[in-house]
């Protein structure tokens, strides 16, 4: 029973973080993104809203916690970041940042969204690298 478990918890964590990290736009880690959700919606659909993605962020974060530990399958750090990511609170977009920045995560999104046709997730505006390197570098 335990390798049955072991393999429908590790097929579906992938398949799910998979999925999402796939669909998520290339700038959405950029500040000109738009945040806003349903903005044009009705005040009690867009709480309901607000109220269930941040209730299936938590949950992603528990689970992604579990999936970290040792003997347990799964992408725990993926599937943690996919839930700070539906949160909503002061700081967030930094913590994402850091989280997507890590070299190892950054790596394995990306190589992933190229193999569905995805162009890699774009982290920081080419103006201001520019900008930071310097002239004549």
């Amino acid at each position: 029973m335990f390798v049955v478990t072991f393999a429908v918890t590790f097929a579906a964590s992938l398949a799910i973080v998979g999925a999402l990290l796939v669909r998520l736009p290339a700038t959405y880690f950029l500040d000109r993104h738009e945040r806003a959700l349903w903005i044009d919606r009705h005040p009690l659909v867009r709480w309901s809203g607000i109220i269930v993605k941040n209730g299936l962020g938590v949950a992603l974060i528990m689970v992604g916690g579990l999936l970290s530990l040792p003997g347990i399958p799964g992408q725990g750090l993926l599937t943690i970041l996919l839930g700070v990511m539906l949160l909503d609170y002061p700081g967030k977009r930094r913590l994402e940042r850091r989280l997507i920045g890590m070299p190892r995560v950054l790596e394995r999104v990306n190589r992933l969204r190229a193999r569905f046709g995805k162009p890699p997730l774009i982290l920081a505006e080419a103006n201001s690298e520019a900008a930071e390197a310097g002239p004549g570098d």
